[in-house]
């Protein structure tokens, strides 16, 4: 039995191995081939153990891949591939002895090609095992799957660039490309591996995410996702991580000491930006640098010395004693201690003292007094004579003088040296010169040279400062020399000038005056010489409709907006112009006006929402060089101050731009634009005009240079002076830019043709005090130079005027001019759009239509989920300060409309507006209000 069982066990082998091969080629699928091994009886032995398994394998482009299988004991292995058996020609087979067990090892190897993967179709991956026979049966291997590897190119998801803030967290997200096998991913900053092992700051496990926990500003850079697999490697897109840096407020510094050593000043305390600084586009901090608040610092007191006591008695010692104490008044605050001695003692004897200190007798010889005598008396007759003979000269040399003027200048003004000036006569029709389509003859360019100052120690004594200056009539200066000081042509006696106050900036050194106060006395003031100023007044009735008052050719209105009056209610509005010298501007106070005063009423006007009033000056704005404030007088005519430009509050609103001043104000009365000089780099604006005229003489013409300030007013009031005294403009008005370092202003007139013109003595230059040049809104200033042609036949003045700031700028007037009467041009000096419209009333005093300004009204001062409220109209119209102010009122938007009003009443241009809403439109194109605001803008357009 054992013998038969044998042999037919090796007979079925053989059998089971030509089947394989049948069933292989034959019969794909047949459950039969599966059961045939098993059909094979049992022999004594172990059942077969893999020493090796088919692993899983990935095709890689068409590169086969292999599958192994190596087992003990075993007789003979097969593959069997999804399902099927491998045929044995497709099998690589080798066998060995286990030299330890003596029991034999069987290895089968076959080829898996791509098209055999990709032809596969069924429910699971392609897969294979193999089948090990033993003499005691079968075992099977694990099943390995074979796939075809790739790496698509796309990113599932990209990272994307982020900012955050420092120590905030960064979250980076990656989904790699579709890859078989799945592809691993790693992170690169700036091309270099981003390792979370060694950063714990750093976490890269979470679904291929990077997270970084708190931001730091290294991990600042550019991150790309890294995806590969065992087919290819791809990059995302780089994504930029920017960690910025909020500003914060470093603390406050000290108060600064006051800047004024004496008086009210300024102390100061500043803060930085820096606590940390803002870095990589972070926010800059909120709110202001530097604080200001107003100081007052005791002014020093110098000592002073009382009188003199009366002299002792006539001591033992022939000498007598006085003192005098340093007490009237005592030295205070740091004040100079009085200088000299508090004692004296003096011979009360005349020296007539013996050596052992006795008196002695007056009694003398009479020969001696005799003679005496007769010295004395003959010594007073010849010093009476010497007198009475000098005032007989001096009486008769000033008769021969009398006929004769000279023009004054100031003791600086004499201060020696030339300065050559290189020009071309360049000039373009003006309607407001004389003559200014004339040319003249020049043909090639020239090089002038002519003095700017001289110097004659000898006048300096006889000038004072406020001699230059002619308030506007022509007056004569006569001064106890031996020459008469002329300032016009005029016929009068006498002139007293107003002295302003001396106004400095704060810190700098007041004392200019070259000239002592003794002799300041020649020109005092007396404001009965001057005449009166017409009043600037203008009235209107006003009611629901609104409207607008102007004061024609001064740079001063109100607008009074729609709706500000209740609909059953009208009043009689009124705006005046103080022509008075100011009170506001106060001797001990550094601070100067820089427009003029203005009042509206009446006191008891009721208003709804704030009026609108505009007021021009003259500073050139810079709040780090600048204080400017805003005043308004009280019921006991003195100055409160109402707030500061760069304040914020809801009291009122300042808008400062280049030229003038708007306010939005809810109370009437008496307002006031004053600036106070923080630094010498303060700048206020002069403009400079200069007329002509003949004098009663037909051979004299007189040039007259103004420096006033930079505002319509301050120039109309010169050329309403100008012209009824028959003057004429003979160069167009220029802007000079006048520091405020206390250094004066130099005025010199060059290039006169000699053989034409002759210049009467010491004018060639004149010079302008700095105080009064400073506070020059106070009275106009001017100065003159008389000319006398050789000949009538001279009709033509051509010249040029040279008017510096030592240490700071010029400007040059060009003079062209005919100076014959019948060959003059009348014209105005100043013209003006609408110059005599004073009063406007209902929609055609604004430039808004009425009905576009409510739907703009309607749009913005409902808040908008987009953001499209007042505060956007506000920073589209540029006015982005004080924005609480708006925040108060009942329509904020109607409010900044009329702000905006006030900035554009002369130019009458809409397109700024028009501009800002169509900005606002395209911002919330996606909005649905958009159609409304295109709306808008359309008819907007058609409005204006």
């Amino acid at each position: 039995m054992g013998t038969f069982s044998k042999g037919r066990y090796f007979s079925l082998v053989i059998l089971f191995s030509l089947g394989v091969g049948i069933t292989g080629t034959a019969t794909k699928g047949s459950e039969s081939s599966d059961a045939l091994p098993d059909s094979i009886p049992s022999v004594p032995g172990t059942l077969p153990h893999f020493l090796q398994e088919p692993e899983d394998a990935y095709i890689i482009k068409s590169n086969p891949i292999k599958l192994q299988c190596r087992a003990m004991p075993a007789l003979q292995i097969f593959f069997k591939c999804n399902g099927e058996w491998v045929h044995q020609n497709e099998h690589v087979s080798e066998e060995s002895i286990d030299e330890s067990t003596g029991l034999k090892i069987h290895e089968v190897m076959i080829n898996v090609s791509r098209q055999q993967v990709e032809d596969f179709h069924g429910p699971e991956d392609y897969w294979c095992l193999c089948v090990a026979w033993s003499h005691l049966g079968t075992s099977k291997s694990r099943k390995a799957t074979v796939r075809i590897a790739y790496l698509r190119k796309n990113f599932e998801q990209d990272p994307q660039g982020k900012e955050v803030p420092l120590e905030g967290m960064i979250v980076l997200h990656c989904r790699p490309p579709e890859g078989v096998p799945q592809a691993e991913v790693e992170w690169l900053k700036n091309e270099e591996p981003v390792s979370s092992l060694k950063d714990d700051n750093i976490d890269t496990r979470a679904d291929h995410n990077l997270i970084i926990n708190q931001a730091r500003l290294s991990d600042s850079g550019n991150y790309t996702c890294l995806a590969s697999n065992i087919v290819a490697k791809r990059r995302s897109a780089t994504a930029t991580v920017v960690v910025y840096v909020n500003g914060g407020w470093s603390l406050w510094t000290e108060w600064s000491a006051c800047n004024v050593r004496c008086g009210r000043g300024v102390q100061k305390r500043s803060r930085t930006c820096t606590n940390p600084a803002p870095l990589n586009g972070g926010v800059f901090c909120e709110g202001m640098s530097m604080q200001k608040i107003t100081c007052n610092s005791l002014c020093p007191v110098d000592g002073g010395w009382d009188a003199w006591s009366e002299w002792t008695v006539c001591s033992a010692e022939c000498e007598h004693r006085r003192r005098r104490e340093c007490t009237s008044p005592s030295p205070r605050h740091g004040g100079k201690a009085c200088e000299g001695l508090g004692q004296e003692a003096e011979n009360c004897t005349d020296g007539l003292c013996t050596q052992n200190r006795k008196l002695l007798h007056d009694i003398k010889p009479q020969s001696m007094e005799g003679t005496s005598d007769v010295a004395l008396y003959s010594g007073l007759a010849a010093g009476v004579t010497a007198v009475a003979v000098l005032v007989v000269a001096v009486t008769l040399y000033r008769k021969s003088q009398s006929e004769y003027g000279v023009d004054v200048i100031d003791s600086s003004a004499l201060t020696g040296g030339f300065q050559s000036f290189n020009f071309k006569t360049t000039r373009q029709g003006n309607p407001l010169l004389l003559n200014s389509s004339m040319q003249p003859d020049l043909t090639v360019s020239r090089t002038y040279s002519g003095p700017i100052c001289f110097q004659d120690p000898m006048d300096k004594e006889l000038m004072t400062e406020s001699s230059l200056f002619d308030p506007l009539p022509d007056i004569k200066v006569k001064v106890q020399s031996s020459f008469m000081v002329s300032l016009g042509v005029a016929d009068r006696a006498e002139y007293h000038v107003k002295a302003h106050p001396e106004t400095f900036p704060r810190g700098l050194n007041r004392d200019y005056n070259t000239v002592d106060g003794r002799k300041k006395n020649l020109l005092t003031p007396n404001l009965s010489a001057v005449p009166s100023k017409p009043e600037l007044r203008t009235v209107g009735i006003f009611g629901h409709l609104g409207g607008r008052l102007v004061v024609p050719n001064t740079g001063v209105s109100l607008l009074v907006p729609h709706g500000a009056i209740a609909e059953d209610a009208s009043w009689e509005m009124y705006m005046i112009i103080n022509q008075e010298e100011s009170s506001v501007q106060s001797d001990d106070s550094c601070e100067i006006l820089l427009g003029p005063e203005v009042t509206y009423g009446p006191p008891g006007l009721s208003l709804s929402c704030p009026v609108a009033m505009t007021i021009a000056h003259c500073a050139e704005v810079n709040m780090e060089h600048w204080n400017i404030r805003l005043k308004r007088q009280t019921q006991d005519d003195k100055w409160e101050e109402v707030m500061s430009v760069e304040d914020e509050t809801t009291s009122c609103y300042c808008l400062m731009d280049s030229h003038s001043c708007h306010l939005l104000l809810d109370q009437p009365g008496t307002y006031a634009l004053v600036g106070e000089p923080l630094t010498d780099s303060a700048v206020k604006r002069l403009k400079l005009a200069a007329f002509g005229s003949m004098s009663s003489n037909s051979m004299d013409y007189s040039l007259r240079v103004y420096c006033v300030d930079d505002t319509p007013h301050a120039f109309q009031e010169v050329a309403a002076a100008e012209k009824s005294r028959g003057g004429q403009l003979v160069e167009e008005p220029k802007t000079l830019l006048f520091k405020a370092n206390t250094f004066s202003l130099q005025v010199s007139i060059q290039d006169v043709p000699q053989f034409l013109w002759n210049i009467k003595p010491f004018t060639t230059c004149q010079e302008f005090p700095f105080s009064q040049v400073w506070c020059s809104n106070q009275q106009p200033l001017h100065c003159a130079f008389s000319l006398e042609r050789y000949s009538p036949a001279t009709t033509q003045l051509s010249c040029k005027i040279s008017v510096r700031q030592v240490k700071g700028h010029e400007q040059i007037l060009q003079v062209y001019t005919s100076v014959v009467e019948s060959e003059k041009e009348t014209v105005p000096f100043f013209t003006q759009a609408d110059c005599t419209v004073t009063s406007q009333t209902g929609p055609k005093a604004f430039k808004i239509p009425f009905s576009i300004r409510q739907r703009i009204c309607a749009t913005f001062d409902t808040t908008n989920a987009k953001g499209k409220d007042w505060q956007l109209l506000a920073q589209k119209l540029h006015i982005e300060r004080n924005l609480s102010y708006f925040a108060k009122q009942k329509s904020p938007s109607a409010v900044i409309l009329n702000l905006w009003e006030a900035r554009h009443q002369d130019n009458g241009d809409l397109d700024s507006l028009a501009s800002a809403l169509e900005e606002i439109s395209k911002i919330h194109s996606k909005s649905p209000v958009n159609t409304e605001g295109q709306v808008e803008n359309t008819e907007f357009s058609y409005a204006g």
